[in-house]
């Protein structure tokens, strides 16, 4: 599980141009919940992955992991037990590496590489194996720098590396909003595919409200540091993007906008 407990987060604290993202935000999580997260800009989505990450420290209030004070664990300390997959293809793999590379670097994350070659050769069929479930034919360019391939296809690589050990939590930051439709559909496939089959327990912060709406048993909407919506389960199977965005418009009128 994952908890947010009172939790206050300040950008530019004492300066003219002081923001408050959350003031005593509380937010649980439970094990195996697919979590869509939806709200307009600055309502605190991306600020709350962060600090459930460990990329930005609180101001005040607690964070737990599987029922553990994390608040003071380091990011890289976190990243045992939680993958990340970001907006940007680029960010989750290395561009000058290719595609078996990658995969072995992933693979060996929390681990010491000592003087050993990078890539295992034992291990070579067992990534081919799991590159051709992809249904993308990545299979067949595993000798191919992955900066070379397109958007789409780093952003599968960078979601299959992001689970290739065992963790319990992944994190998804907007991560089809750089891909055209047809390829984001097949990320969002991907996506639903690996947390099933790994049992994890997912956030997912999209601007896609039918991504929102489809996947995932839980959709949650925020508002300036607030959730002001949060369904799960069969009231969410019942949600349709409509109502979404019907709260969405009324939100987006009561700011003037």
């Amino acid at each position: 599980m994952i908890e947010l407990r009172n939790v206050s987060k300040y950008y530019n604290t004492g300066s003219v141009t002081e923001t408050c993202v959350f003031n005593k935000f509380n937010l649980n999580i439970d094990k195996n919940e697919f979590v869509s997260v939806v709200g307009s800009n600055g309502s605190g989505k991306t600020t709350m992955l962060n600090i459930i990450c460990g990329s930005i420290k609180v101001d005040r209030g607690d964070v737990f992991l599987d029922n553990k004070n994390i608040t003071n664990v380091p990011e890289y300390k976190r990243m045992v037990k939680i993958g990340r997959v970001f907006q940007n293809p680029a960010f989750g793999t290395c561009p000058s590496l290719n595609i078996i590379e990658n995969m072995a670097l992933a693979e060996n994350k929390n681990k010491s590489f000592d003087l050993k070659p990078l890539v295992d050769k034992n291990r070579v069929e067992k990534y081919k194996t799991m590159l051709k479930s992809l249904n993308l034919g990545l299979e067949d360019k595993c000798d191919i720098n992955v900066g070379a391939l397109s958007g789409g296809q780093r952003q599968a690589i960078a979601l299959l590396m992001s689970t290739m050990i065992d963790i319990k939590f992944l994190i998804l930051d907007e991560h089809t909003a750089a891909l055209d439709p047809k390829t984001a559909d097949v990320i969002m496939e991907l996506t639903d595919k690996i947390v099933k089959e790994k049992n994890l327990t997912a956030i997912m912060v999209t601007h896609n409200l039918r991504y929102a709406v489809e996947y995932g048993n839980r959709l949650l909407m925020m508002h300036d540091g607030q959730i002001v919506i949060d369904v799960k389960n069969e009231e969410k199977k019942n949600l349709k993007v409509e109502d979404v965005l019907d709260k969405f418009t009324t939100i987006s009128i009561e700011c003037g906008n």
